[in-house]
């Protein structure tokens, strides 16, 4: 059984099961969509490209001072209103 007709790198749940070695072997050079009822359902990627997707790429202190807002001079002076009624 071969990938779906939507391209090599789109599989229906049946052809992945019945050719997850493929699916697996093909995943390590492209991401391999399975779909289920003709629409989109999972995507299989590498452990390599996974780990690249997910990886943190700095610390949330190394995100703000590299913002571009950093400097603007934004009002960010917090109300002192008083709560809401939350019977209201």
């Amino acid at each position: 059984m071969r990938p779906s007709r939507q391209g090599d790198e789109s599989w229906t749940v049946a052809s992945a099961k019945a050719k997850l070695s493929e699916v697996i072997e093909r995943a390590q050079s492209a991401p391999q969509t399975i779909t289920r009822n003709g629409k989109p359902s999972v995507v299989v990627v590498s452990a390599e490209e996974w780990q690249r997707k997910t990886a943190r790429k700095g610390t949330l202190v190394e995100f703000l001072m590299e913002s571009p807002l950093r400097g603007a001079d934004l009002d960010l002076e917090r109300q002192r209103d008083e709560p809401r009624d939350p019977d209201l």
